[in-house]
């Protein structure tokens, strides 16, 4: 008789609207390339939005080629605006090593961005994810987003 052990995790999702920023393809020493970037998740009163900062890697072939796509247009100055969904954050506490806080210790929020909603550029939707691709099932919300198209 055989008994197979599957594998079991537990799962941590955050969900919002931010801008990306800093989109890299990450080449490591050993392994392979992934793409990253930065979101400025917005938070708050829409009035007196607030920022929560998380660092990604981009492991999904869908959101990477999204996001891959979206670099020259961030390079370049555009506002890019996502609806995302990020697993498994945790912090990462370092040290500034230039700058105003060189010596200060910082703590950044890490994680994966495994799904991509939508995305808007200087306020137009350039993308809108299928309904049926949404892993939840649920339909893509835009409702309380600012300047969100009705579809």
């Amino acid at each position: 008789m055989t008994t197979q052990n599957a594998s079991q995790f537990f799962d941590l999702h955050t969900s919002g609207i931010g801008y990306i920023n800093r989109i890299r393809l990450v080449e490591p020493k050993k392994g392979e390339p992934f793409w990253a970037c930065s979101i400025a998740a917005l938070r708050g009163d829409t009035n007196n939005v607030e920022y929560t900062y998380f660092d990604v890697r981009v492991p999904g072939t869908e959101a990477a080629r999204l996001i891959a796509r979206c670099q020259q247009a961030v390079e370049a100055g555009s506002k890019m605006l996502i609806s995302f969904k990020i697993g498994d954050i945790y912090p990462d506490v370092f040290t500034y090593s230039s700058g105003d806080r060189k010596g200060e210790t910082g703590v950044s929020l890490k994680g994966r961005l495994l799904m991509i909603r939508w995305i808007k550029k200087d306020g137009e939707m350039i993308y809108q994810m299928p309904k049926a691709d949404d892993a939840s099932g649920a339909p893509a919300d835009t409702a309380g987003t600012p300047g969100a198209n009705a579809a």
